[in-house]
């Protein structure tokens, strides 16, 4: 069976090569469908890049295959992202991603597991991937299975009272096959989430709910790797990564820009911002 393991990528260049490799799928992917989200898509790339490539155990080619790795996306919108991964992870062929969004394409705006073997649930809905992963791990503590559970959220995500329940529910039952990641680009649609509703502070928050909490730059990918390497021995409770980022990362036009949260680049700024990310 080919398997692609834990460890299979840690060489850190490696990793900052395929990120930059999939931003630029991203973009490709939104310019063709003219629609989608941006700025989440590329803020959570690293962090992502990270957890597929270095850490987690899968097969393409048996996607249900019970000893993987789960990984949800619980900010459903940032389905781009997980696309261009699970293409590059070789679940389906790279010539897929031009059609994100069209009339019957199994890539539409949000993750559909019904749609693409490999995507362990449906989202879109924000604040439900947590509550979903806490019963993915108990499930496999039960079977005595040693797979690991990940699940990336949006800081705007965890203003959802459900994600505060659910952190209760992991904290409770000691979840420790459970790694959470906060993608904390400071922005949600509506503009700056400490505007929108004030979530600060993150770290001190999830630590009162009973969390390992470890807070990075979300970029840095040394940090993240270390984070990972970090949340994989703790035992007796579940860890929260919160990965501080920048919207719209790797493209300068798009950095910190609300207004491309769900909007496409253009032809123009999508040729430009392919030549800054090589460059980068």
């Amino acid at each position: 069976m080919n398997v692609i393991t834990k460890g299979k990528i840690t060489d850190v260049q490696e990793l900052k090569n395929i990120a930059k490799k999939i931003r630029i799928s991203v973009l490709h992917m939104l310019t063709q469908a003219n629609s989608g989200h941006t700025g989440g898509s590329l803020s959570a790339a690293d962090v992502a890049v990270a957890i597929y490539f270095s850490k987690m155990k899968f097969n393409p080619h048996d996607p249900k295959w019970k000893d993987r790795d789960r990984f949800i996306l619980s900010k459903g919108h940032a389905a781009p992202l997980l696309y261009a991964i699970m293409a590059e992870a070789g679940y389906f062929p790279m010539e897929t991603l031009d059609n994100l969004r069209k009339i019957e394409s199994p890539l539409q705006g949000h993750p559909c597991c019904k749609s693409i073997p490999g995507i362990e649930v449906s989202t879109g809905s924000l604040g439900q991937g947590l509550s979903v992963a806490n019963g993915m791990a108990l499930g496999l503590r039960l079977d005595n299975n040693p797979a690991r559970v990940y699940c990336i959220m949006g800081d705007g995500e965890i203003q959802e009272g459900q994600i505060w329940e659910a952190a209760m529910t992991s904290a409770h039952y000691k979840i420790d096959n459970l790694c959470a990641v906060v993608d904390s680009n400071e922005l949600q649609i509506d503009g700056p989430v400490e505007e929108v509703m004030g979530i600060q502070p993150i770290h001190d928050k999830w630590e009162a709910f009973g969390w390992h909490a470890i807070s990075i730059d979300g970029h840095d990918m040394e940090e993240i790797l270390k984070a990972l390497d970090e949340a994989e021995n703790i035992k007796g409770k579940p860890t929260v990564i919160i990965a501080n980022t920048t919207k719209g990362k790797g493209v300068s036009f798009f950095e910190d820009k609300v207004e491309y949260h769900g909007v496409a680049p253009s032809l123009e700024e999508f040729d430009k911002a392919v030549k800054e990310i090589n460059n980068g």
